[in-house]
């Protein structure tokens, strides 16, 4: 199993802190992926960003068929987030 250096929530500081928090208030957590971008904020932000984008595009399909996809695709590759 890789090891990657992550920022543990409780010692987030600054603008990592506040993406945390938004990622506690959509999730209920800091899923692992979010922890392993913490290290560059920018990078977390924009992959944050890129998610409200797809998920929540007003065209195509809609949130719920978006979702089932997103869970599809997970459980293809083995993903239990």
């Amino acid at each position: 199993m890789p090891w990657i250096e992550v920022i543990a929530p409780e010692a987030a500081k600054g603008r990592l802190k506040k993406l945390y928090g938004e990622a506690v208030q959509r999730v209920g957590k800091v899923y692992h992926i979010v922890r392993a971008m913490g290290l560059e904020p920018g990078v977390l932000e924009t992959s944050f960003a890129l998610y409200r984008s797809i998920m929540f595009s007003p065209r195509g399909l809609t949130r719920r068929q978006r979702e089932m996809v997103a869970v599809v695709v997970s459980s293809a590759n083995d993903c239990h987030y």
